[in-house]
């Protein structure tokens, strides 16, 4: 029987002397037997295998193994290898012997057994399934309805991880929007080796229609802290000093932070701080999870907001991409006036329009000093030939009225001085 091409100069390192008479140069060595596969828990599967029928007694036997897509080759004399894995496709493992007897002896044929993902349509199961672990405190799942789906569907979510002896069921199922969730306690032990494991999650249906869905959640990332508590803020050598607590269950080293602060003039500026101490005498000290940071450039005779958040850095964890939520913002300084400012918005537009006004007036007083009125010379015309409008008319009868009146009363005059004169 051949030697699998790819596995050739692999294995031939492999070979090493072993006392008394071994196997022949050309000898291939026998596969191994009864390989099978099963599940545990939710996600970890578990291979196993007895030694090759008719093996040379001399031989000290190792087995190498490796999964379908020739990845995480594996060389060990144990007859059992397990992997954690989501359950939702194929999956294949490899396994030979090899006889360390005799370097230049063939490793066995590869015998391959594969476990294959749940029954059901795969459209039915649920997408999205993400999980976050809140302040190392409890875990909280959300996922959306798979296409070929009831509204009605009642899922359910099971999890597991290494300090559980059975599986368990998440009770406080929700639903937000389009999505659907669960969360439950996961509490941070204090042995560091639960760090070194995971979570893992399966989400199905009650009524069993819907094909199940899985996910492995490390420990070490998918980390969300609370946000922290500000303390104190304190002016001081010209800079802004800000003291906070971490949230609880998080060292210092292990956590980033934004301070964002927001001034009176509604500028806002961010700083990343990385762990910072206490070393001023204003702020409390010996506080272990107590951090400071010194804001530059900020006034006193300013009003000032401060808020903080955080997140997990790769010095602790695998990822640092969970900001926490915003803390709750404190302000330090002379908060402006908000009567002043109101009576500035009423004031300043009544000023500004009586200013407007009072400079139309003296711009059309100031253009008829300068350009003062020219007589129409059509009207002078019209009164030379006869052509009078009715204003004019009206004048004129009132000026021959008047020369009238007075005519007669001369005549009266006359006539009573004659008869004074004939007596």
């Amino acid at each position: 029987m051949e030697r699998p091409a790819g596995l050739c100069g692999l294995w031939a390192l492999l070979l090493c002397a072993c006392s008394g008479g071994g196997a022949t140069p050309t000898e291939t060595q026998p596969p191994v037997t009864n390989l099978s596969v099963s599940v545990e828990n939710l996600c970890t599967i578990i291979w196993t295998w007895n030694p090759p029928e008719g093996a040379s007694p001399n031989c000290s036997l190792w087995y190498f193994s490796h999964f379908g897509d020739k990845q995480d080759k594996k060389i060990a004399p144990e007859t059992r290898r397990s992997k954690e894995v989501p359950l939702n496709e194929r999956i294949c493992l490899q396994v030979g012997s090899q006889c360390s007897t005799n370097e230049s002896e063939k490793p066995s044929i590869l015998v391959e057994k594969c476990i294959s993902p749940p029954e059901g349509d795969p459209e039915s199961a649920v997408t999205e399934l993400q999980c976050v672990w809140h302040n190392l405190s409890y875990m909280k799942c959300s996922w959306l309805p798979g296409k070929n789906t009831s509204p009605d569907t009642n899922y359910t979510l099971y999890y597991w991880h290494s300090s559980l002896g059975n599986i368990l069921q998440c009770k406080n199922i929700y639903r937000e929007g389009q999505h659907i969730g669960c969360s439950f306690d996961l509490t941070k032990v204090k042995d560091s080796s639960f760090e070194q494991h995971s979570v893992q999650i399966m989400v199905k249906d009650n009524a069993g229609k819907i094909r199940p869905s899985f996910n492995i959640v490390p420990l070490t990332s998918h980390v969300k802290p609370d946000p922290p508590h500000i303390k104190n803020l304190f002016f001081q050598n010209g800079g802004l000093y800000v003291q906070w607590e971490n949230p609880q269950n998080f060292i210092s080293r292990c956590l980033s932070y934004e301070v964002e602060v927001n001034n009176s003039q509604t500028e806002t500026h961010v700083f990343s701080v990385e762990e910072a101490r206490c070393q001023n005498s204003e702020f409390e000290r010996n506080e272990e999870d107590t951090i400071c940071f010194m804001v530059p450039g900020v006034l006193p005779d300013t009003f000032n907001t401060v808020r903080i958040r955080v997140k997990t850095n790769k010095l602790c964890y695998e990822d640092d991409k969970l900001w926490s939520n915003w803390s709750q913002a404190m302000s330090i300084g002379e908060k402006p006036n908000p009567t002043f400012y109101i009576t500035m918005l009423l004031i300043i537009p009544v000023v500004v329009a009586g200013a407007i006004i009072v400079l139309l007036l003296y711009l059309k007083r100031l253009k008829i000093i300068i350009f003062p009125p020219i007589p129409d010379p059509g009207k002078i015309f019209k009164e030379m030939f006869g052509d009078q409008n009715d204003d004019t008319l009206q004048w004129k009868k009132y000026d021959i009225y008047e020369k009238q009146t007075k005519e007669e009363t001369d005549s009266v005059v006359l006539i009573e001085n004659l008869k004074k004169a004939s007596q």
